[in-house]
């Protein structure tokens, strides 16, 4: 099945970015619940009012009306404020230090930080340290995507469901869960 999706999308072409720890866990914070193109609207403002990056030492010093103003909700300004917070102390390590760790305790660390749950979690292995082997099998367009190629009645599995057939993708999935999402944007077989 996963097969004829790669025929039909091509290439694997997923290239991690180099962000900071805090950097790339900020724009998370920013981007939850909203469409991108308000977040980036956000989050420019929000850099802008930390003059143009991010930085965990500035947020702090940054006066909360700034941040408001940005457009931070009064929840996305306690959990920016509590990750800076958190990457200084060093209970959420630098990017070089995750980088040496295994992805479960990753996890761990950044769950920590208010807002930030598992599925962010699996979005920095993913997308910012290139893990292999990640499958946010609780995520909904990978839930649609493995219900769609993979039941006949096309019905959004459990995740339990999606873990159990991704042990096959081990040690890709990551890849695996790529091809999932482009499936769903993909032109249709004919």
């Amino acid at each position: 099945m996963l097969a004829r999706v790669i025929s039909r999308v091509g290439p694997f072409d997923l290239r991690p970015t180099p962000d900071d720890t805090f950097e790339a866990m900020l724009r998370s914070i920013v981007y939850q619940q909203l469409n991108g193109k308000a977040a980036s609207t956000i989050h420019g403002r929000v850099l802008a009012a930390l003059g143009g990056r991010a930085d965990a030492r500035r947020l702090l010093k940054t006066p909360e009306a700034s941040l408001r103003a940005a457009g931070l909700s009064a929840n996305k300004l306690a959990a920016a404020r509590d990750l800076a917070e958190k990457c200084l102390s060093g209970a959420v390590p630098s990017r070089r230090r995750l980088e040496a760790m295994p992805d479960a305790e990753i996890v761990e660390h950044l769950i920590q930080v208010r807002g930030i749950g598992v599925w962010s979690a699996q979005m920095f292995l993913m997308f910012r340290l290139g893990r292999p082997d990640v499958l946010p099998s609780a995520d909904y367009g990978i839930r649609n995507a493995f219900g769609k190629l993979y039941r006949k009645n096309g019905r959004l599995p459990p995740p339990s469901a999606v873990e159990s057939h991704g042990r096959l993708w081990a040690p890709y999935r990551t890849v695996a869960s790529w091809y999932l999402w482009r499936s769903l944007d993909a032109p249709a077989e004919v």
